[in-house]
């Protein structure tokens, strides 16, 4: 069976890649940055891309993809990273919501969305309740996972949150990707690279290198240029035998001597994500490059998730009936009423007992992505839940105007 994609927020490639190889021809890639899209067209001139602001009509027309095999894509990070602030819904990057929305107008078999790790916190248990739902209520099966990139032969530390969400009739046959084993190290992946310029300490280096790198860190325009992550990151580094005070234009030649070690080039970093060498390039200046490799989806791991869900729409394997997750039994019950209740009155719903300092934290949490009032006059406090904040198409939604104040700063 032909399975075709349609992906959003496509960046350099990464997870396009990975599903082309599990399978999936791409019908459109859809992104922001011009380098990228670049990228895209360079590697693939076969495929369709459209460039700007996924979200604006005059780009592309989500109709007329109604009914593709799947929807994917990897929509900006910020909002959720744990080095940010977490703005979540109030963030005008945040697209998660509203590609779930799109769901309602493409009508894809499969919905495949990924993210970095901060949104499997406790900070966006409503969040992650309220797309669950959303899902529900259109009729597909969701499901969240942490997939860490290692398990997949990628040389890094690199959790990535990932939601699948499939047809009723297909859910039953989608398992989770198996771990495939330790991955190789940095020294192992590199060494050949390190090597091809003729520097003579490639091999002990290499020896030295023999851990995964952490993880990569792309960045955004909103700061410095090509380096390899914070100062945490960057002592793991050194312990390895790498400076990672920006991105070097050229492998290591015969004769160099480091005090720390090599630089990594932007051809390096893209093994370290998990790129085949010399399999795809990259547009743009060095920072440009990096940004793209780091901000990506490792190839493997989107053709091993790909993979999964092209097994569940072809109903290959044995039918498992999938068992539903609650996120935030406190959000659920406060969406479920269209009234004020108090703690007792949660308690009883929930059918168990919390703590009020508890309540009030899940209180708090939720009122940063949904508007919450709190009645606290005579008589106990209650609370009653109102609407999401998130971005979801509205037009004079105020992730409009922050979008288009801040589009040279966005990636």
């Amino acid at each position: 069976m032909s399975l075709n994609v349609v992906e959003i927020c496509a960046g350099a490639g990464g997870q396009a890649l990975g599903l082309e190889e599990a399978g999936f021809e791409h019908e459109l890639a859809v992104e922001l940055d011009a380098h990228a899209c670049q990228t895209l067209r360079e590697n693939r001139p076969s495929w369709k891309v459209a460039e700007g602001d996924v979200a604006d009509p005059d780009v592309w027309n989500p109709a007329a993809y109604r009914g593709v095999s799947l929807l994917a894509g990897g929509v900006p990070c910020p909002p959720f990273t744990i080095a940010g602030k977490q703005l979540g819904a109030t963030d005008e990057r945040d697209l998660f919501a509203w590609a779930v929305e799109l769901v309602a107008t493409v009508q894809p078999r499969a919905l495949l969305l990924e993210n970095v790790r901060g949104l499997s916190m406790p900070r966006f248990a409503g969040y992650r309740q309220h797309v669950l739902d959303r899902l529900a209520a259109l009729g597909y099966v969701g499901e969240w996972q942490l997939l860490q990139a290692s398990d997949f032969s990628v040389p890094q530390l690199r959790p990535r949150f990932v939601l699948v969400a499939l047809r009723p009739e297909d859910a039953p046959y989608f398992a989770w990707p198996q771990a495939q084993g330790a991955p190789p190290t940095v020294g192992e992946t590199l060494l050949d690279a390190m090597s091809v310029d003729g520097w003579e300490g490639a091999e002990d280096w290499a020896r030295k290198a023999n851990k995964i790198a952490p993880t990569i860190v792309g960045g955004s325009k909103k700061h410095g240029g090509a380096d390899l992550g914070p100062t945490r990151a960057k002592r793991a580094w050194a312990e390895m035998g790498v400076d990672a005070l920006g991105v070097a234009d050229n492998p290591p030649r015969a004769g160099d001597r480091f005090n720390v070690g090599p630089k990594l080039t932007a051809d390096m970093v893209a093994q370290i994500q998990g790129w085949e060498p010399g399999s795809w390039t990259f547009s743009g200046r060095k920072t440009a490059k990096y940004r793209q490799i780091g901000n990506a989806f490792p190839p493997p791991v989107a053709a091993a998730v790909g993979r999964s869900i092209k097994r569940a729409l072809n109903h290959e394997g044995v039918a498992t009936e999938r068992a539903s997750v609650e996120h935030d039994p406190v959000y659920k019950i406060l969406r479920s009423v269209d009234d004020f209740m108090t703690h007792s009155q949660i308690e009883r719903a929930i059918g168990t007992a919390i703590e009020l300092p508890d309540l009030e934290r899940r209180i708090s949490l939720l009122s940063r992505d949904f508007d919450l009032e709190i009645r606290n006059g005579q008589g106990p406090v209650a609370y009653r839940l109102g609407a999401f904040r998130a971005f979801l198409g509205q037009e004079g939604h105020v992730r409009n105007e922050l979008f288009l104040s801040n589009r040279s700063r966005i990636s």
